[in-house]
């Protein structure tokens, strides 16, 4: 039997890798780290995670949340080990970043029917073949997927927060809860503003000077992960309504709720590190110490690394590829990842898993399948494959994409219990069937 090719370490490839060898596959999994580094990563790891250490809600009322359940139905990998390399993160799953890529790491290159091969891979390979490039995805290897699809391709420009020490900040001036008391009472630091301050760092954000390259300024940016300062021209009122909001929280030294919150979530599982919840910026390292200086309980506060920004590619998905991912005339070459225009962690890993699902099912003859639309993993591919070709953006887990209730509750929280009710009755139906229907299973 031949190799299984998986191009790229990141989340939706060691998905992918895992999956297809749990199916008595062989797989080679290449990854271009440390011969070639990304703008983002810090080490050689697979599954680095290099922006948030969150893959957000485990609520079923929230989306994130809904899709994670579904993909335990399904047997993922990654959340296997981001439960072993958990820290406190309220109703949020957030893990210890090292820990959780060691943990990929060892389960990949242990793995007997695995092979890791680390290199940059410049052209693309044949099918069967997954690729899972990732958003960084090398110039070669993206010059050789624009050819073999056509087009100019896709891309727009993430952003990273910073992240300070925890014995840096000022515990007077802050306060440990999570909103609304969800999950863990101490899971976030809350660092308060008043009015004066609030304006004040408004107006820094403001007044600082960003990293000037090229084209940046023409790029969309993914409207869920936008540059505080982005944010913050929109009104002075916009980070109150966004990544500074208040509400849910209540300043015990006060009683009431503040004017403003920074808020902190844990980066690692002894709790040295703390990122800056919303904080992605692309200001200049000054501007950015400046501003966080403003908080009071991040005057005296140690960066351990400034917030920056990368370039993030995808593939023009509705216009260029099929229902399950691949060029219409190579159903084995499958895309999956941010590369394919979805956005977040969890998003990627589900279509890594997905793709190693219709690999396995045309490796035995079947047609390749995807979820029905009443799941969250089913309309984000259904999203990818029917949205505007001409204004085609990233997406994440949300319950607009899936197909509404015939009888929906007049309540939010009732309507999205019936809706994750649903969805994950569907995703087991639906998996039960992979293993022997035929083609239209999903569509």
């Amino acid at each position: 039997m031949p190799e299984i090719v998986v191009v790229g370490g990141g989340l939706a490839g060691t998905e992918a890798a895992c999956q297809l060898a749990r199916r008595g596959h062989q797989v080679v999994l290449y990854e271009m780290r440390p011969h070639l580094s990304t703008p983002a990563h810090r080490t050689d790891r697979l599954g680095e995670l290099v922006c948030s250490n969150s893959f957000k809600s485990e609520e079923l009322g929230n989306a994130h949340g809904l899709l994670k359940a579904e993909l335990r139905e399904l047997g993922s990998l990654l959340l296997e080990v981001a439960d072993q390399a958990r820290v406190p993160g309220g109703a949020a799953l957030a893990v210890d970043r090292e820990l959780f890529a060691q943990g990929v790491s060892q389960a990949i290159e242990t793995h007997p029917r695995i092979r890791v091969s680390r290199g940059e891979v410049r052209e693309l390979p044949a099918a069967p073949a997954i690729i899972a490039s990732g958003p960084l995805t090398s110039d070669a290897l993206f010059d050789s997927i624009r050819g073999r699809l056509g087009t100019a391709g896709l891309y727009f420009f993430d952003a990273i927060a910073p992240i300070v020490a925890a014995e840096s900040i000022d515990s007077t001036e802050s306060f440990r809860a999570s909103r609304y008391g969800k999950g863990q009472d101490d899971a976030y630091i809350n660092c308060p503003l008043g009015r004066e301050r609030y304006e004040a760092f408004h107006e820094a954000l403001l007044g600082g000077e960003v990293y000037d390259t090229n084209d940046w300024d023409q790029v969309p940016y993914f409207e869920g992960c936008l540059p505080i300062e982005v944010l913050a021209a929109r009104g002075k009122d916009a980070l109150r309504f966004g990544p500074l909001k208040p509400v849910g929280l209540k300043d015990p030294r006060t009683g009431k709720t503040p004017y403003a919150v920074v808020q902190l979530r844990q980066e690692d599982r002894e709790g040295r590190m703390w990122g800056l919840v919303g904080f992605q910026t692309r200001l200049r390292y000054p501007d950015q110490r400046r501003a966080i200086g403003l908080v009071p309980a991040l005057a005296e506060a140690e960066i351990l690394r400034y917030g920056q920004i990368h370039r993030n590619s995808y593939i023009n998905f509705p216009a260029l590829l099929t229902p399950h991912g691949s060029p219409a005339d190579e159903p084995g070459l499958i895309f999956a990842g941010q590369l394919t225009g979805v956005e977040g962690y969890i998003e990627s890993a589900a279509t890594g898993l997905l793709a190693a699902l219709n690999i396995d099912r045309l490796q035995r003859g079947l047609a390749p399948a995807v979820p029905p639309s009443t799941t969250m993993l089913g309309g984000l591919l259904r999203y990818l494959r029917e949205a505007d070709p001409s204004n085609f953006q990233p997406m994440n887990a949300n319950f607009g994409l899936i197909d509404p209730l015939p009888q929906p509750p007049r309540r939010r929280r009732e309507r999205r219990e019936e809706l994750a009710e649903r969805a994950l009755g569907e995703i087991r139906v639906w998996m039960a069937g992979m293993a022997s229907a035929p083609a239209e299973l999903g569509r």
